[in-house]
């Protein structure tokens, strides 16, 4: 494998300061100059006019709003905004919880009631971590910390010229490039690869004069991809690596500034801000991702990505209608999983976007889009000032150099389709039954019989699946490996997402209507999940060090069965059973590769092993 030759930007060094960030903050002297606030009035006083000085008047809201005629077009739109009536009645705890806090408030001692509800248990057994806003220390599973996830580096009057100056060199790029499409690009495959690699050869190939022009949303989307492809490769330690990737963020980071990316929004502006939160979570930022992931998901809503091409009015090509409908995918994986890692509501709850309409690039070469158009919508955010005066359309040149062999064969195109298919489907039964209660610490069922039936529900889904996504042998996957690297990653992530999800539903309880945990179906569950991260670790291993959400996954996963394992067992359950002891098996599997702290945050790993080794003390079988 080819070693990359790092050095340290010239622009930095251990003495140098970050730059201002507005000139408007800065007085005369050079120092900042404080804000005095006005006092404040109350508007029903006498006097509290215009003319009285106590007040300004009011203004007439001239805010520019999305239109409502495409809100009657979506007959097959999927709406997720909150758990099913019937199931938050079996839940009582939102009314009790408020009479009891007045009462506590007003000075009175804790209620029974609360006293009571404060020890009952969770809907499931296991870690339900959430992010610990409230606490003054921050959790470090999460990565919460006091830092600003990207640093400064820049100068107010930079601009595109000063983000293009700390590019790698072309050779540097091309390995990060080709790093990023082999490791990140499997899961996450919505980039048009054919208008991806035009865009980048026909940018290197350009003097700097033409560089320091180019769309700061095109310089974002490549910082991105050079700071995931660093993150992945097999040089130096864990330190230097990270020091590297969070330059190049910083840069993504920058561009996307420079760009205006609260009020302005392009395909590649999103894709940059998806790839910046795996980024994020990889990073140790999970929190800063999460609120990251809140910004795209709002712009991604305003391009109207979740609106399928074939139901607005769009005069774009078929191949950038796939790459909405893929992009779309993305923003939807990310918030659906995220979501359920951290147990938030989720976001992306509203699309009529179709599965069937997903096709791959080969049968779409024909229109010429990728050789005329930069990888850019057209329909920019509808509350910009783009689309009032959209920018004039330039026809660029052909790359420089034929993009062929940076593509992919057509049958991994077409298995890169069923893979995303099938997580979109395992997203939408997820998002429908799994996020919305488990945000709001609700029952999942409300009833043994829906509990059941949802069981039979994911595993039928599962079933559908493709035969090569399914595959659970280990040596059977070792040898796939070798020849289809890129379709054994798309079997792991699929499996532990789906086995981790179908972990949550069996230890999901309700004691209000006999829904108990099915300790059994959750450690078969558990275990298929965890043992996907262990066939990571065992395959790719920088990659098992540096996937966070896999990890986290990995890390619930083992807490689980820790828990259930500490439960007294039934006088009839064998605790000699062969499930039994492999899972047992497992926690302990899962503390030695936290201990190893391969290549790894080891700050980190030394906190979830903490968490663990505290919940196998406590295992009784």
């Amino acid at each position: 494998m080819s070693s990359l030759p790092f050095q340290q930007p010239h622009h930095l060094s251990a003495t140098s300061t970050p730059a201002v960030s507005s000139p408007a903050d800065i007085s005369n002297n050079g120092y900042a100059t404080p804000v005095t606030q006005s006092p404040v009035r109350d508007s029903s006083a006498a006097g509290s006019t215009p003319e009285a000085g106590y007040g300004k008047p009011k203004q007439k809201r001239n805010k520019p709003t999305l239109s409502c005629e495409e809100s009657n077009d979506g007959a097959k739109a999927r709406y997720v905004t909150k758990p099913s009536i019937k199931a938050r009645k079996t839940n009582s705890v939102s009314s009790t919880t408020t009479s009891n806090s007045r009462a506590v408030s007003e000075g009175g001692g804790q209620p029974r009631e609360s006293l009571k509800r404060k020890n009952r248990p969770d809907n499931t057994p296991f870690l339900g971590p959430t992010l610990p806003y409230s606490k003054s220390t921050p959790s470090n599973v999460f990565g919460i910390g006091s830092q600003h996830p990207f640093s400064n580096y820049w100068t107010c009057a930079g601009g595109v010229a000063e983000v293009v100056g700390v590019l790698p060199s072309k050779e540097q790029a091309d390995i990060l490039v080709a790093k990023y499409f082999e490791v990140m690009d499997p899961v996450y495959p919505f980039i048009h690869r054919r208008t991806f690699f035009t865009n980048y050869e026909r940018f290197w190939a350009q003097p700097l004069s033409i560089k320091n022009d180019a769309d700061a949303d095109l310089l974002a989307l490549h910082y991105t991809i050079y700071a995931l492809g660093t993150q992945f490769m097999h040089f130096t330690s864990y330190e230097e690596r990270a020091s590297s990737a969070e330059f190049y963020a910083s840069a993504a980071n920058q561009a996307l500034r420079i760009y205006s990316y609260l009020n302005r929004a392009s395909m590649r502006s999103i894709g940059a801000m998806v790839l910046l939160t795996y980024f994020l979570m990889n990073d140790n930022h999970a929190s800063d991702a999460y609120a990251w992931s809140g910004i795209l998901l709002r712009q991604a809503y305003a391009m109207r990505l979740h609106r399928d091409p074939e139901f607005i009015d769009l005069n774009v090509s078929e191949i950038e209608k796939q790459t909405r409908r893929r992009l779309w995918q993305a923003v939807f994986f990310q918030d659906t999983f995220l979501t359920v890692l951290l147990k938030l509501p989720p976001t992306a709850t509203h699309s009529d976007v179709q599965l069937d309409s997903l096709a791959d690039e080969a049968s779409l070469k024909a229109d010429g889009f990728e050789t005329d158009i930069p990888f850019q919508s057209r329909v920019e955010n509808l509350m910009s000032i783009h689309v009032i005066a959209p920018p004039t359309e330039i026809s660029l040149p052909p790359p420089p150099v034929d993009v062929t062999p940076f593509l992919v064969d057509h049958n991994t195109d077409k298995a890169d389709v069923e893979y995303v298919r099938s997580m979109w489907k395992l997203g939408n039964l997820v998002q429908e039954n799994l996020s919305s209660p488990m945000s709001l610490n609700l029952p999942l069922v409300s009833s043994p019989r829906q509990k059941t039936s949802l069981v039979s529900s994911f595993r039928a889904l599962y079933r559908s699946f493709p035969s090569t996504l399914t595959i659970l042998d280990a040596g059977a996957l070792a040898q796939e490996a070798q020849t289809n690297p890129r379709g054994v990653r798309q079997n792991l992530f699929l499996t532990s997402n789906f086995y981790h999800c179908l972990m949550i539903l069996q230890a999901s309880e309700n004691e209000e209507v006999g829904v108990e945990c099915n300790v059994r179906g959750s450690l078969e569950a558990a275990h298929e999940a965890l043992w996907s991260f262990f066939k990571l670790v065992r395959l790719f291993e920088l990659e098992a060090t540096v996937w966070w959400v896999f990890q986290h996954r990995a890390f619930e996963e083992a807490v689980t069965i820790a828990r259930l394992l500490s439960i007294e067992p039934a006088q009839d359950v064998n605790v000699n059973d062969a499930l039994y002891t492999k899972c047992k098996n497992d926690v302990m599997s899962m503390m030695e590769f936290l201990k190893s702290g391969v290549r790894g945050n080891l700050e980190m790993q030394r906190t979830r092993l903490v968490a663990l080794e505290e919940a196998f003390e406590k295992i009784v079988v």
